[in-house]
């Protein structure tokens, strides 16, 4: 019977990920560092609609002209900051509910790269085409990931996809009327998309190979865009002189 059960193939999704998928571990991690993320912010700024007075909220959201100057990390770490509990729950509830769909199709392997590439695209697209002036917080860029992420699964399935259509266009026109950010959206929902496409679209012959190729052009990518603009405020002259245009 254990010899029998090790020879039966077990289905796979598009992407290669084993179809059974088990828990979505990665959500609920992602979920809970959010979480915790904003709660630490609470309790050293004393408030949870203006926790972004917290020392740690101000030391880890993206400020374009103190990352360029060097704080990089922030790149990364202001996709867990939120700006009050609304901004959080919008977030964790669209994560909750988009997250473990894509988490099944892609594995836990290739669903972590769409998040964090994708909460990296949001980033470097507020950071190259955005204004030096706003503070950048919030998990939406890798959000919109999922959903672009959604999207390419959904057609990939033949299945309808008018009411994912008409959420993210929704939610991009809300973001003209909102201090959200739409270039950050834009650019989770790009990088989440076409690196899905690239993912589920790869041959089955070397599709990892493929899948890492595509893995590592969005990175290089990412790169160059944050080099770019990195150049563009390459002196603090520079960075001021476009800072004072904001006040």
């Amino acid at each position: 019977m254990n010899e029998g059960s090790r020879s039966v193939r077990q289905a796979r999704t598009s992407a290669g990920a084993v179809a059974s998928g088990g828990r979505p571990i990665i959500t609920q991690l992602m979920i809970a560092v959010n979480v915790l993320a904003y709660i630490a912010t609470v309790v050293q700024s004393g408030s949870p609609m203006n926790n972004q007075r917290s020392s740690i909220f101000v030391e880890t959201a993206m400020i374009p002209g103190l990352t360029a100057a060097g704080e990089w990390w922030r790149v990364v770490t202001s996709g867990f900051m939120h700006f009050g509990l609304i901004h959080l729950a919008l977030n964790m509830a669209a994560l909750f509910v988009v997250g473990p769909v894509i988490e099944q199709e892609l594995g836990k392997l290739r669903y972590s790269a769409v998040y964090f590439l994708s909460l990296l695209g949001g980033s470097a697209s507020a950071f190259l085409f955005g204004s030096v002036c706003p503070t950048y917080a919030g998990a939406s860029g890798a959000v919109f990931g999922l959903m672009g992420a959604l999207l390419i699964v959904f057609k990939r399935q033949q299945r309808d996809i008018s009411t994912i259509v008409v959420i993210v266009v929704l939610n991009l026109v809300s973001n003209l009327f909102t201090n959200a950010s739409l270039l950050g959206h834009l650019g989770g929902l790009v990088i989440g998309g076409l690196l899905t496409l690239a993912m589920v679209k790869a041959p089955r012959q070397n599709r990892n190979a493929y899948q890492i190729g595509a893995v590592v052009a969005a990175a290089v990518l990412l790169v160059g865009m944050f080099a770019l603009r990195a150049a563009q405020l390459d002196t603090a002259a520079e960075f001021l002189l476009e800072y004072n245009t904001c006040r």
